[in-house]
């Protein structure tokens, strides 16, 4: 439900429709929603709903747009962390001929301690620029828990002496990544910072 670790869009073009405003130079969630989410205030609604009275440490949001044949769907996504837990807020538009417009906007959001996540992966690419100067052209975070995500049964071997089959077990994992061409080097940064502060938090 949450994330690219669960969401395939071979078809997505980012930065399309009347938001997807650049965040990076905002601080606040709340501005930087508001340039960037077609449903800010769903979407602050949601988090602030979990959120309360404790301090946003760190963000990253992302915003796609689907490409079918229903027409453009916006797929959009926050991830929020408050120094204890991990909120994810998701929102995805779905068709509903009884509704006005014929779409319905279906959010979500999911709360985990930090306490929950068992892996923090970080890949950035490092390339130069026309000066030589250093650049981050790219950043891929991952961060998985110990909870199971999915279970796969693995046929018993026709040798083996065991009769019972075993099963492969794939723990929930998030993914999230900027690029030059995706978010710019902006986001990129913010990205690295939120991939950071997670790293530092995540008990060991």
């Amino acid at each position: 439900m949450f994330s690219k670790a669960t969401r395939s869009r071979p078809h997505a073009t980012a930065g399309a429709g009347p938001a997807g405003a650049d965040w990076s130079p905002y601080s606040r969630l709340e501005d930087a929603a508001g340039v960037y989410f077609l449903h800010a205030d769903v979407a602050l609604d949601a988090i602030e709903g979990v959120l309360g009275r404790r301090r946003v440490r760190g963000f990253t949001l992302e915003r796609v747009v689907d490409l079918t044949e229903a027409g453009a769907s916006v797929w959009q996504e926050a991830a929020v962390c408050d120094g204890q837990r991990l909120i994810l807020w998701h929102s995805e538009e779905l068709a509903d001929e009884k509704a006005p417009g014929g779409r319905v906007l279906d959010s979500s959001v999911q709360v985990l301690p930090l306490d929950s996540i068992g892996h923090v992966g970080m890949r950035t690419l490092v390339g130069r620029d026309e000066l030589g100067r250093r650049i981050d052209r790219g950043v891929y975070l991952v961060l998985a828990t110990a909870m199971p995500h999915e279970l796969t049964a693995v046929a018993a071997d026709p040798d083996s002496p065991l009769p019972v089959a075993s099963a492969k077990v794939r723990p929930e994992a998030f993914r999230f990544s900027k690029s030059l061409d995706d978010g710019g080097a902006g986001q990129i940064a913010r990205l690295i910072a939120f991939g950071r502060l997670l790293g530092s938090l995540v008990p060991t």
